[in-house]
This record gives structure tokens, sequence and C-alpha cells, in this order.
């Protein structure tokens, strides 16, 4: 584990998502040199299946020896995020340090405030173990995950970087060891065991950061080119999708308003789609009328199973068995509508 040396004390942090998992453990981090921290997340009560609120996270912050300012945001609302700036900016004179969620905007925002604010993104190489993690991927998902601790250190190594640290894409685990980290078991929550790859990166995230400081170049999800598409057979991918089509109404098609492309591989394979823009929706074999927002590469096999709920998409996506390109949280709507369809296939 890496050790605190105190020079955050008395910089403030403004953490999104602050209430639990990563934000939590990066914000503890840095209490214990005596930060302060503002805890910018939704949760104010507590959640039947994730543990934490901003005010139980406010306690344990000022427990280990930090200064906590709770404040009720949600990010997609700009005018909560400036409320809380301006009570952060009250309370603590101003706030120096930000963790936001992942960006693609860091190269972008690194030019602009060069000089003022460093800018810089942090994944982790392995999968992290969260309450959300438990939910998405099932009992046992735990032992193929890292423990939020290496998050929080690589994230304290950044905040003791000076201001000319910016512009950098940073893999949790390469910076750890430029620290000095040699024994990445302690992270592990279970030691030993294989660890699962984080989701937005590439089997080799090493290669994807010399890509970044070569050609100034931002990670992007792994796809694989399609092979053009086989002529379709009527057979189990056909009967999915006449299901799918079945079941779809209104509500549907205005609760998710998006459209998705599978490219798949083996026997009635080739492409086909799901158009839940269009006024009722619809489905069928050859590329949608619009540009798909969601495209997703996997075998015929793995589509049956998924759709009849034999395979989590997450797990799929999380073992390599299905690729996603595109807009990630319209990929995961679709996961509420399969569980929809799992009784009927």
């Amino acid at each position: 584990m890496l050790p605190n040396t105190g020079k955050l004390a008395g910089c403030t942090v403004f953490i999104t998502g602050a209430s639990r998992g990563i934000g939590k453990a990066i914000a503890l981090k840095a209490a214990k040199d005596g930060a302060n921290i503002v805890i910018a997340a939704k949760t104010t009560q507590e959640h039947p299946k994730l543990p934490g609120t901003i005010y139980t996270a406010a306690e344990e912050i000022e427990a280990a020896g930090g200064k906590a300012l709770p404040c009720a945001v949600d990010v997609r609302d700009e005018q909560q995020i400036n409320n809380a700036v301006e009570k952060a900016v009250e309370q603590f004179g101003a706030y120096t340090i930000a963790k936001y969620g992942m960006s693609m905007c860091v190269l972008g925002m690194a030019e602009e405030f060069k000089g003022e604010i460093a800018v810089n993104a942090l994944w982790p190489k392995t999968a992290i173990h969260t309450a959300a993690m438990d939910m998405l991927g099932g009992s046992g998902i735990e032992s193929q995950c890292r423990k939020v601790d290496i998050i929080a250190d690589a994230a304290y190594s950044i905040f003791k970087k000076p201001k000319s640290f910016t512009g950098n894409f940073i893999i949790d685990e390469n910076i750890l060891r430029e620290e000095g980290v040699k024994n990445f078991d302690v992270y592990a929550i279970k030691p030993g065991h294989p660890l699962l790859p984080d989701f937005f990166l590439d089997e080799h995230p090493d290669t994807i950061i010399k890509k970044v400081e070569s050609r100034g170049a931002v990670p992007e999800l792994k796809e694989e080119k399609p092979q053009p598409p086989p002529k379709p057979r009527s057979g189990a991918v056909e009967e999915t999708f006449r299901i799918v089509k079945d079941s779809l109404t209104d509500d549907v098609v205005q609760a998710t308003q998006a459209i998705y492309q599978f490219e798949l591989s083996g026997e009635d394979g080739g492409t086909w789609f799901l158009d839940l823009k269009s006024k009722g929706g619809n489905v069928g074999y050859g590329e949608p009328s619009h540009q798909a927002d969601v495209v997703m590469s996997m075998s015929t096999d793995d589509f049956v199973k998924m759709f009849s709920g034999k395979l989590k998409p997450t797990m799929a996506f999380m073992s390599g068995k299905l690729k996603i390109k595109g807009n990630m949280a319209l990929a995961i709507k679709l996961e509420k509508l399969m569980n929809q369809m799992n009784a009927r296939l």
C-alpha cells in the first residue's frame, strides 16, 4: 500500500460519486492527510442494496482526519454542480483537486488550463470490487477483482504531482510501480486468483499508453471489424428477434430511445438491428436505416444465451465474448429489456 505523506493537508478535493466505492476510497485516502473533501453524489438516503450516503461518507472522512462537505449532486444537472462548487468555495475557499468520471476531454482541458489546473485520466488495469460490481457480475465476481484501495493510492500519487503533470492517461498499476510498489497481491480480494481486465481497456493496457503518448489518442473501446454478413437463415437468432419484436411497445421505445446493431458470427449470423427509436420499434436483418448508437459484436450462440438469460451481458463483456462500441449507458439499458425477454425465450 502507498503510505500517506501529508502533502494534501489543507487541499480541497471535489469528488463525484464519493458516497461509496472508488470515490469514497479516494476521499478517505486524501482525508488521512487532512484534506477538505467535497462529497458530490446523489445518495442522500440508504439504498436497499447499495450501502452508504453522502452523510455516512462524511462521518468516515472526518473520522479519518479530513473535513467533509456533503452535497447532493446529480452530475447530469449543471445547476446542481454549480451549487456544489459555490458551497465548496464558501466553506473551504476554493477547491484545488477534482475527481470526475472517466472523460474523453482530458487532452483538450489539459491544454486549455495548462499552467493553472492539471487534468489527467486514471484507469484501473483490472476490475475493481464495488457494490455495483456485485450487482452486475453476480456471486463470486469479487475473487477476480482488486480492492478500491489501488485506485485510491494511484489517485493519491497523481495528487502529489505538480501542475505540470497534465494531459496524461494513466493506468493504476503503472503509476504505482513508478512509486516503488512491487507487491500487488495486497490489492487483490483473493491473492493469487486470476484477475479480470478492466472493462474499458484492451488486454494489453501498455499498448494503449504507447499509442496515447505517440499519437495523442484517447483509448477507445476494443472492437473487431465485422466480416461481410452471410445470408440469414431461419434459426435461433431469427426466432429471438421475432420474440423481441412481438414484445416491443411504445413505452419500451420511449424509455430506451436507442438503435442497436448486432454483428453476429456463426450460423444465422451477420448484421442485425434493434431499433428502439422509431415509433413502435423495429427489428431486422441488415444495417438500421439510421446510425446505430451501440454496436455489439459476438457469436450467435452467445447472443441467444444472452437474450434468454443464460449469459449475463456484463459477464459476456468482461470475458471478451461481447465487444461493444458506442454509448455504454445505452448498452446497459438494453440489459433491462433482455430481462423482460427471458421468460419468453
